[in-house]
């Protein structure tokens, strides 16, 4: 069993499309400031996006943008991890009086 040569060439286009729409959104959000570049939110819907547009390469494969959204889906890891990261060790600290 394949799974790119048993589903239909559309099912590919429609997970295609939807990880498009989740760059567009994403891309929107952060324009409109409803989130910010250093939200996890930010990287998570951006490797949502990219991971549906590998898997919609399988339809249809193309070397060039598979290596852009492995980049991406890459950087989002990182960037997530980094920040999953920082707020843990914020977490472990004492809270700082003043005075």
């Amino acid at each position: 069993m394949n799974l790119a040569t048993d589903l239909p060439a559309e099912v590919f286009d429609v997970i295609g499309v939807a990880g498009f729409g989740l760059y567009v959104l994403s891309y929107t959000l952060l324009t409109t400031h409803r989130v910010t570049s250093s939200s996890i939110s930010y990287f998570a819907v951006n490797l949502l996006a990219a991971s549906l547009v590998l898997i919609s390469l399988m339809g249809a494969f193309n070397l060039a943008s598979a290596l852009i959204q492995v980049f991406w889906i890459a950087v989002s890891i990182l960037a997530i991890a980094m920040r999953w990261s920082s707020r843990g060790q914020l977490r472990g600290r004492a809270p700082q009086r003043s005075g």
